[in-house]
């Protein structure tokens, strides 16, 4: 609504604050229960006044009048374990929302169509407060949520149960969703876990954190691993220079091609024989590994004089030339 109409907020109907959590409840439905409900054509004609000339004095009666309903609906959502106060203050803004913009004319009542409002105000904050992670982003996450321990107590008869895969897949087909949607509410309904909190409640025991396995490799060896591919394919391209146009035609296709080609594709490609391109390979594979060997004399006697120098670290891995890393 307006700035300009701000009695619909007064004071005198705001839930209380300051006073203990019984106390507040207590003095704020002595509060609301002053206020008398409404008839139809009542509804209809301080509707009429709000939408034509926005007096706020109709607007003001139009939500007092409904404030028993506002906390009425919030008394039904007692058990998300959320402070009531703060339910009825959500229940109120959604009764204010549903004050400006009731239609008059539509022969419903206001009460039906706050109602709607209301529960939609509640429940965008339950989901808001439940977790740190935010849950409900899809429809069928907030039907789940709302819905999937009624569901589960209909389908155990009455009684609480854990939820199992049958159980899942057939409130799955109830509620029209797939069954992992359900098996992660499930999780999520449980609530937040800290990592710093003790395993089984023991104070002495570890914590949660402490139990996470990082799979993936430590720093030094991913490290290890691109030094190596880095030598593995700098070895390769230098050795590939001594080749000739077919030669490494053949090697590239042969040797190095994820889906290499059959000798008598090659064959055709290069108009000669299946046998002269088995020769080609041949040839050129051992002419790159002669000239990978040569090319890493020099760092091979080099890294084994550094290595002499400095021993290895206890688990280290010894280290192998650029010629071996490509052709063993």
């Amino acid at each position: 609504m307006s700035t300009r109409h701000a009695s619909v907020t007064r004071t005198d109907i705001a839930v209380p604050a300051s006073r203990t959590a019984v106390g507040a409840v207590s003095a704020y439905s002595s509060i609301i229960g002053r206020y008398d409900m409404l008839e139809r054509d009542q509804e209809q004609q301080l509707a009429r006044r709000w939408q034509e000339t926005r007096d706020g004095e109709a607007a003001n009666t139009l939500v007092t009048s409904h404030l028993r309903l506002a906390a009425k609906v919030a008394r039904s959502y007692r058990g998300y374990g959320l402070p009531f106060a703060d339910l009825m203050a959500e229940a109120n803004l959604g009764l204010v929302i549903a004050a400006s913009r009731f239609e008059p004319g539509h022969n419903s009542r206001f009460s039906t169509y706050a109602t709607w409002w209301i529960k939609a105000a509640i429940h965008e904050y339950i989901l808001r407060s439940w977790s740190l992670v935010r849950i409900g982003t899809t429809a069928a996450q907030k039907k789940l949520f709302f819905r999937l321990r009624g569901e589960m107590r209909k389908t155990a008869g009455g009684a609480a149960a854990a939820l199992t895969p049958e159980t899942a897949e057939a409130i799955a087909v109830r509620l029209e969703v797939s069954t992992r949607d359900v098996l992660e509410m499930d999780c999520r309904l449980r609530g937040d876990l800290s990592l710093n909190a003790r395993v089984g409640g023991d104070e002495q025991g570890a914590e949660w954190e402490a139990l996470l396995v990082d799979e993936s490799s430590d720093a030094e060896t991913v490290l290890a691993d691109q030094d190596q591919t880095e030598r593995r394919s700098g070895a390769l391209r230098a050795a590939l220079k001594v080749l000739t146009g077919r030669e490494r035609r053949v090697l590239e296709a042969r040797r190095l091609a994820e889906h290499p080609p059959t000798l008598d594709q090659l064959a055709r490609e290069l108009s000669i024989s299946s046998e002269r391109v088995r020769q080609i390979e041949i040839r050129a594979f051992a002419k790159v590994r002669r000239a990978a060997i040569r090319a890493t004399q020099e760092r091979a006697i080099a890294s084994d004089e550094q290595r002499r120098l400095s021993p290895p670290l206890r688990g280290e891995r010894p280290a192998r030339s650029d010629a071996e890393l490509v052709f063993s």
